[in-house]
């Protein structure tokens, strides 16, 4: 007996009774992202490794602990991508995209991979909204990113999220807050985990992302990087608060984010929902100004987020948000004999072309069963052809929550209309504006 294999650890399964929702999410952000000028890029799965070492950085846990790196055949080192900011700057460097008009927008809904360990809302392969926008230094930037984010948030209807902001200056206010830092964590060295040990030189900033409960314990009184900004940083962080407050976009400072990626400059900031644990941070990101030159690219400002979906799709059922209902079959036309096979089998297709979800039987059931399956498709209307009705040219179609029958003919049109099309095109939409007329009151009702 062939022993069962299953999925990999930390990954998972979404079966078609839970993949609509993905579906709706997926759509909708695509659609708000489209309405601010983002436009989807799709970019490989796998990349050549040394392009995550420059971008996320050698100090971050993501290089050093989570990254899934191979020797192809070819001896060259790939690694899946851990996110999708560094991709997709390879990719508009790669393809002259700078050349363009400015700003550059992009989009992408992606899998990504990381060693972790799996939790609620943190796999090992997840998926993840983002978009960047390259060519623009001003606050305004950050702030219409910020702002789309906000507008996800509020048309999945998340009410229970904060956003959180930081500023982690630019490379040379950051030169004064990293000596301030070295000095402060080397009279705890001895306490910190080796990794953090060895980033104490190197690059400290990182010690205060590290999962260590010792060294989170440690950071708590460490410096922060609003103390050390220079002029420039500050005024861009003055100016992106007065512009949320205009967007009416609540916030919160906190001078702990650094987010756990080297490229970050200057604005940081995270999504944090309530409802899912200590993986609350559903939304991050910040601006990268240096990325793109650091890639081989032309000097230019850029930023975006990454939203991940699995602790979106969480926090939406935590928090009790409407989903649309599932698609269902608006017919099933049954049969009994070849030739009822084959007209059910024409009409099937024939409202299948007018965006119908129709199905019939392809598996040679009994009509009793035939019935059974309907049901348990939810079919909102179904009938049986068999050869008095292909001789009558007429068939008997019930509405399955009410068992309510019409007669309609299987021959005869309106004007160019078949007879089929036109009844299953009337119910539908009648019930559906029912079903939208009632919506629309219980709406009208809420106080």
């Amino acid at each position: 007996m062939a022993v069962l294999t299953k999925a990999p650890r930390g990954t998972q399964d979404i079966l078609p009774s839970e993949s609509y929702k993905w579906n709706y999410i997926e759509q909708t952000i695509l659609e708000l992202a489209s309405q601010y000028g983002f436009n989807e890029v799709r970019v490989p799965t796998f990349e050549h490794t040394e392009l995550f070492n420059r971008s996320v950085g050698d100090t971050t846990d993501v290089v050093q602990k989570e990254m899934y790196t191979f020797e192809d055949k070819g001896g060259r080192s790939i690694t899946l991508r851990p996110e999708g900011t560094a991709g997709t700057v390879r990719c508009m460097i790669e393809h002259g995209l700078f050349n363009e008009a400015m700003p550059l927008r992009a989009s992408y809904v992606t899998s990504c991979f990381r060693y972790e360990k799996p939790q609620a809302g943190r796999l090992r392969e997840f998926h993840q909204f983002g978009v960047e926008m390259f060519g623009s230094s001003s606050a305004a930037a950050d702030a219409e990113v910020i702002s789309l984010a906000s507008q996800i948030f509020d048309t999945l209807g998340i009410s229970d999220i904060s956003l959180e902001i930081n500023s982690i200056g630019c490379p040379e206010c950051r030169k004064k807050y990293h000596e301030a830092l070295k000095a402060y964590f080397k009279s705890n060295e001895e306490s910190l985990c080796e990794t953090c040990k060895g980033r104490l030189d190197k690059n400290p900033m990182r010690i205060l992302d590290c999962k260590s409960p010792v060294c989170k314990e440690i950071s708590k009184d460490a410096p922060i990087i609003l103390d050390y900004l220079c002029d420039d940083c500050k005024e861009h962080f003055e100016s992106l608060k007065a512009r949320l407050d205009a967007l009416g976009i609540e916030y919160t400072v906190n001078g702990r984010i650094v987010r756990g990626l080297d490229y970050y400059t200057r604005t940081v900031f995270e999504f944090i929902s309530n409802n899912i644990g200590a993986q609350g941070t559903v939304c991050g990101g910040g601006r990268y100004d240096g990325l793109v030159e650091m890639l081989g690219g032309p000097k230019t400002p850029a930023l975006g987020f990454g939203m991940g979906l699995e602790r979106l799709l969480l926090v939406m059922e935590k928090s009790g948000c409407p989903f649309p209902e599932r698609a269902g079959c608006n017919i099933y036309i049954g049969s009994m004999g070849e030739k009822a096979s084959i007209k059910a089998a024409q009409l099937t297709a024939m409202l299948r072309r007018e965006g119908f979800n129709a199905q019939s039987d392809v598996v040679g059931r009994s009509v009793k069963a035939q019935m059974k399956y309907a049901d348990k498709i939810a079919a909102e209307y179904s009938c049986i052809i068999g050869d008095n009705e292909l001789d009558e040219g007429v068939v008997k179609v019930k509405k399955m929550a009410t068992g309510e029958e019409f007669k309609v003919s299987l021959n005869e049109s309106v004007g160019d209309i078949p007879d089929m099309l036109s009844f299953v095109y009337d119910s539908v939409m009648h019930t559906a504006m029912l079903n939208m007329n009632s919506a629309v009151e219980s709406f009208g009702n809420i106080e």
